[in-house]
Order: structure tokens, then C-alpha cells, then sequence
């Protein structure tokens, strides 16, 4: 089963981030992949899709890059899509 893990303050360039939200009363989400700074991240594709198309649309992408789950307004994680890592704790020095 694939693992995806909560989006960070900065994720790294090359990154995927599947955002999950809100529409209506259904979830929707879309994929786009971090750029390099300086430019403008890629959106796969402009339109809104359902969270396994954009999961499994993310994983096409990914090319081995780490992929990021940003969950906005109430959505919560369906263990259907898969493991959610929990999210790394700052360590301290």
C-alpha cells in the first residue's frame, strides 16, 4: 500500500502534493508538483478529480519523489487511499 505523508512547512522541490477539499458534499482534490525555486509549480491537470484519481495521478508523477497530502477544511484521511505517515516532529538541538 502506498505511504504519502502530511505537507510540510517547505517541501522540496520535485515534490507531488495531492490537495484534498471540499466540494460541496463530496471531496475533491488535485496534484501539482513543486518546482525549483524562481519557478512555477505544474498543476496535473487544471480540474478538480476524485482523491483516488488524484492519489494514483500523483503516483505517476511522483518519479520516486516524495508525495504530500494537504487536507483542508474538515477532510479527513480514508485509509482506502492509503497509509498517512504521521507528520515528523521538529527535533530539538
Amino acid at each position: 500500500m502506498q505511504a504519502y505523508h502530511p505537507l510540510p512547512e517547505a517541501p522540496a522541490p520535485d515534490a507531488v502534493v495531492v490537495k484534498l477539499y471540499r466540494s460541496g458534499d463530496m471531496i475533491k482534490g488535485y496534484v501539482r508538483k513543486i518546482a525549483r525555486p524562481g519557478e512555477d509549480d505544474t498543476i496535473f491537470p487544471g480540474e478538480e478529480m476524485d482523491p483516488d484519481d488524484a492519489l494514483r495521478l500523483a503516483r505517476t508523477h511522483a518519479e520516486g519523489a516524495p508525495i504530500y497530502v494537504e487536507l483542508l477544511e474538515d477532510v479527513k484521511w480514508d485509509d482506502r487511499w492509503g497509509v498517512l505517515q504521521p507528520a515528523e516532529t521538529p527535533r530539538a538541538l
